[in-house]
């Protein structure tokens, strides 16, 4: 039940988008581990995976943003945080502008409880699920196909 209130939640936002075309900001994390695989996160209401991340609060940084939303979805603990690139999503008809950060070094706590939150999971980079986001994808290949992976010592 639960889920299916969260579910027309978000598709009223969705039209709430189409019509008024907010701006938001929001934050993504590539987060490897040392078998090249990559964290991805499913949510309740949507049949996609993605990088962590979310909204950003107002007054909030982006690294304090990035920081909380590793935690609720994941339950991870970054030490180190890195600026990846920044990108404009148009695609649910608000105007989403991304900060992506590589974070590494960290550690596994406990997760926050959490109704947004389906799983989380490691994928191989070379079998990502089939409904991985387009968006999360080309992220994932500019990592992985650029000299940045390398600069980072893909953990």
């Amino acid at each position: 039940m639960k889920r299916k209130i969260v579910n027309l939640f978000y598709k009223i936002l969705r039209v709430y988008w189409r019509i008024f075309k907010p701006i938001t900001l929001g934050v993504r994390a590539i987060v490897s581990n040392d078998k090249n695989e990559i964290l991805l996160v499913k949510h309740t209401y949507q049949n996609y995976w993605f990088l962590p991340g979310g909204g950003v609060d107002k007054g909030e940084t982006f690294e304090h943003a990035i920081r909380r939303e590793l935690i609720e979805e994941a339950g991870y603990e970054a030490d180190i945080i890195e600026l990846f690139g920044v990108y404009q999503n148009t695609y649910e008809g608000k105007r989403d502008n991304i900060v992506v950060f590589v974070c590494k070094n960290g550690k596994f706590v406990e997760p926050l409880p959490s109704a947004e939150i389906e799983k989380f999971e490691f994928f191989s980079v070379e079998n990502l699920p089939e409904n991985t986001s387009k968006g999360m994808k080309k992220r994932i290949d500019e990592f992985f196909s650029s000299n940045t992976s390398k600069n980072y010592g893909v953990w």
